[in-house]
């Protein structure tokens, strides 16, 4: 086993006092997530670790690694670093397994590191890593500062570490100032940013204060790419003839939401209609915009572009692509994507991915028949269960 020179401990925020750190704290979606006691690993230390750390703080796993680290495998490797670039160090050793002790929001280059992580590790191993996610740190802040006063503090602290590290505007400033260090995560970026990285989520939990993830690698981490953050979103989507296309859209989920298709069909799984059931990916702003279309309305810029028309099947992710028949992804990509998605228009909503899928082969093989009747017809429609009937995105 390798064990990095180890760098002064760093606390994730300076409100630590354990009697402002919720009980039993968690978020949507967490407990119903991936769990490292379902599933076997194959790993002998990473099983002893998790049995020994189970009711040990951050500082105390530490100290517990510190104590028995001579004792794992040699393929078992505990770093405390902040720079993904001093794990390449590791790439022809192939461990089987890498702890990094220094928290993900220390990390200025936050996806650097977690690609190299990926890369230095054999096929199937882990990454078993930490951060404080910024709904817990409202939670402290709030408890260590009751009233007004908190919601003053943590409205601050919202600006400071998630709106002006976003945007591309200030985000230079922000990155100057702090170096990027104590940055602020919520749960699903974290999650997505794992997932882009190339790891298979195997274990999320919340503990005494702090979020721990475990990740298994299960592919090559994507480097070429443009992750989403700002308000307006570019996201790639299966259109005509197959093409992949830019969708533009008004952002309704965390940044990083996009990566983690997977996950979600796995452990939420799907509710009428298609979409991911109880979808905690979507942020507060993005259920107001759903409700009232507002989200869909940078589309007429791909409408103008010619790489979509107003009535037409919904464009699809690849990954939720390959959730169709063969049948119907031919029958899908035999017309260009459209705006007002073909269920929007049948009074009774699909309940089921095969409903989907039914709804759209009605409306295509129409479409091939009479294009103009069609879409006339379907576009009417639609608007009599929007502004009648109620229909809405979800």
């Amino acid at each position: 086993m390798s064990l990095f020179k180890r760098k002064k401990p760093w606390v994730t925020l300076q409100y630590d006092d354990e009697q402002f750190i919720p009980k039993d704290y968690s978020e949507p979606g967490e407990k119903t997530g991936a769990k490292l006691e379902e599933q076997l690993t194959g790993n002998n230390d990473l099983n002893r670790i998790f049995a020994a750390t189970e009711n040990m703080s951050v500082g105390e796993i530490r100290d517990w690694l510190e104590a028995h680290h001579t004792e794992f495998d040699s393929s078992t490797y505990i770093v405390n670093t902040d720079d993904g670039k001093a794990l390449d160090t590791l790439r022809g050793h192939h461990p089987r397994l890498i702890i990094n002790e220094m928290p993900l929001n220390r990390i200025r280059h936050l996806n650097t590191f977690l690609n190299k992580a990926s890369e230095a590790l054999a096929d199937d191993g882990y990454l078993w890593c930490h951060s404080r996610t910024s709904g817990l740190k409202k939670e402290i802040i709030c408890r260590s500062h009751p009233g007004l006063s908190g919601k003053v503090i943590y409205r601050l602290h919202y600006l400071w570490h998630r709106v002006c590290a976003k945007l591309k505007v200030t985000r230079w400033f922000y990155m100057w100032v702090t170096q990027g260090k104590n940055r602020t995560y919520n749960r699903v970026e974290l999650l997505g940013r794992m997932y882009r990285a190339g790891f298979e989520v195997f274990d999320e939990r919340f503990h005494k204060g702090e979020f721990f993830l475990l990740g298994r690698k299960v592919k090559d981490p994507i480097w070429d790419d443009e992750p989403t953050c700002g308000a307006l979103v570019k996201l790639n989507r299966v259109g005509y003839h197959g093409n992949m296309i830019g969708v533009y859209k008004f952002r309704t989920m965390y940044s990083y939401s996009e990566y983690l298709q997977p996950y979600m069909l796995e452990y939420a799984g799907l509710q009428d209609g298609g979409k991911f059931a109880h979808d905690y990916r979507i942020n507060y702003w993005g259920r107001l915009l759903r409700k009232t279309w507002l989200d869909e309305f940078p589309m007429l810029i791909n409408i103008l572009k010619g790489q979509m028309k107003l009535v037409g099947v919904r464009p699809l992710s690849r990954h939720y692509f390959s959730l169709y028949t063969p049948e119907m992804q031919a029958l899908h990509t035999s017309v260009k994507p459209g705006l007002l998605p073909p269920f929007y228009y049948e009074e009774a909503s699909p309940v089921t991915l095969e409903d989907v899928q039914a709804s759209e082969k009605r409306y295509i093989e129409a479409y091939h028949r009479h294009p103009f009747r069609t879409d006339w017809r379907y576009f009417w429609g639609t608007v009599d269960n929007i502004l009648f009937k109620h229909k809405r995105s979800h």
